[in-house]
């Protein structure tokens, strides 16, 4: 089969090539599944040009997300799953096979129908972005009836956090930092849309709610401050990403504000939860809850530039698109 892989760590131009490798075979309890399309992460980029720690054996096929069609079960597994559109979840996490190749083969649980009428590209969105957000909302306990703050809207997990966030019942603000971040915030469903680079966005937020139950927070570093000025004693700030320098924690405004601060790294999170997360994704996605973001598309052969997209901070989401 054709794939992308790497066999060292370093620059997407100089480490990742498309060769053919051996096609996997799918053992016991697990799944093969004819890739159509291969999501692309931040997390990719980062497993793969070193900033993360991270082992490989003897080669790496890169990308946790992606959809397809199971056409072969291992031991196990139900016979009648073969055929059935699946999208893919942390394909690549202690594994070789990444979908970013003809074919991927996962253990059946990270291989989800997709419900009917969602798109290959939706599919291909989820994973790590809204499993992510699922986390962040809910780590915590419920948000029906409660306000939540997004901070960068229109990115990959801030957009499947509002609408995870409205189909489980609670009110949306976002913090965007320009006009077409904030179109695709709004179309994502956001009650209250603020460019957090405009004179009286504190204000505004505050008119919104004085109560946020959430924090869903992409860079802890530049927001806290205002991230601090909004809490109250049952806020909870919740950051997924570590951009930029780490902040220097204000101690006594932590304190005075008594609000929590918790930190989400998938790969940490216990089964259980996500097994739980991706058991309300594909509820939302029956219920018509969840949207495409604008899509970028890249041919396998391309898949370097793809990761260089993602890490320039494309807008949108990135795909490579399998033969």
């Amino acid at each position: 089969m054709k794939a992308a892989l790497y066999d060292r760590m370093g620059n997407a131009s100089e480490v990742i090539r498309v060769q053919e490798v051996e096609t996997p075979e799918a053992g016991p309890g697990e799944v093969r599944v004819r890739m159509r399309l291969s999501g692309v992460n931040p997390t990719d980029w980062k497993s793969r040009s070193g900033v993360t720690p991270g082992r490989m054996d003897s080669f790496q096929i890169p990308h946790h997300d992606g959809s397809g069609v199971i056409d072969q079960v291992g031991q196990g597994v139900d016979p009648s799953r073969a055929g059935q559109r699946v999208w893919l979840w942390m394909a690549a996490s202690g594994r070789r096979w990444g979908t970013a190749a003809e074919w991927s083969v996962v253990p059946e649980g990270q291989a989800v129908p997709l419900p009917a009428g969602t798109s290959d590209e939706l599919g291909a969105s989820l994973g790590v972005p809204a499993m992510t957000a699922h986390r962040c909302l809910l780590a915590d306990g419920p948000i029906a009836g409660a306000d939540v703050l997004v901070a960068g809207g229109a990115g990959a997990v801030g957009h499947f956090a509002i609408q995870l966030a409205k189909h489980l019942g609670a009110r949306v603000a976002t913090t965007v930092s320009g006009q077409e971040k904030g179109e695709l915030a709004a179309r994502a469903g956001a009650d209250l849309v603020v460019n957090y680079r405009e004179d009286g966005a504190l204000e505004r937020l505050r008119d919104f709610s004085t109560d946020f139950a959430r924090v869903v927070e992409v860079n802890l570093g530049a927001n806290l401050a205002l991230d601090l000025a909004l809490a109250t004693p049952r806020t909870v700030i919740v950051t997924y990403a570590a951009t930029g320098p780490d902040p220097n924690l204000p101690v006594r405004a932590c304190m005075t504000a008594n609000t929590s601060l918790r930190f989400v790294l998938l790969y940490g999170v216990p089964r259980p939860q996500l097994e739980l997360a991706v058991s309300d994704i594909n509820d939302a996605l029956r219920s018509g809850a969840l949207s495409e973001l604008p899509i970028h598309r890249f041919p396998l052969e391309r898949c370097a530039e793809a990761q260089m997209a993602v890490e320039e901070g494309a807008v949108g989401k990135v795909v490579v698109e399998l033969p």
